[in-house]
């Protein structure tokens, strides 16, 4: 496995939602790669159903407290499950030899946009008054330009 340096302590970004989605994500990778076979393949796809879940939850979060869809964080977002969702269709057709390769990929990519992109957004979320809990916000807000 591509070990990361960045430790579970390091990874806390002050939302315990956030925190605790980042981490069921983190043993789910490391689930896959300790895997073999048919479990490897069937971890794997909950890998997939889990991100785009993740993925799905931070941009309701956005969307809320008016950070529109053309945002970068966006793109990140559907580059990264396009990529997870095409090694999906490759290993349910009987070729899964790219799961390892698409799990290092995963978190190389994703330590660093934790650390910057989530805690932005968490950052964001407090300061808006948003509850990731309830996904309410404190009051409405209005929409923020687009960075994209």
């Amino acid at each position: 496995m591509n070990e990361q340096t960045t430790s579970a302590s390091e990874l806390r970004l002050g939302d315990a939602r956030t925190d605790a989605t980042h981490l069921e994500m983190l043993e789910i990778v490391r689930d896959v790669r300790l895997a073999t076979g048919a479990a490897k393949e069937a971890r794997y796809f909950e890998l997939v159903a889990h991100t785009a879940e993740h993925f799905a939850q931070e941009e309701r979060w956005m969307l809320a407290t008016g950070i529109q869809a053309g945002h970068c964080h966006f793109n990140q977002h559907a580059d990264v499950l396009q990529v997870l969702k095409e090694v999906e269709r490759l290993a349910r057709a009987g070729d899964a030899q790219y799961i390892d390769r698409a799990t290092d990929a995963l978190l190389e990519w994703f330590m660093p946009h934790a650390m910057s992109m989530d805690a932005g957004l968490v950052a964001h979320l407090q300061q808006q008054g948003f509850d990731t809990a309830t996904e309410t916000l404190a009051q409405a807000v209005q929409p923020t330009a687009s960075v994209a």
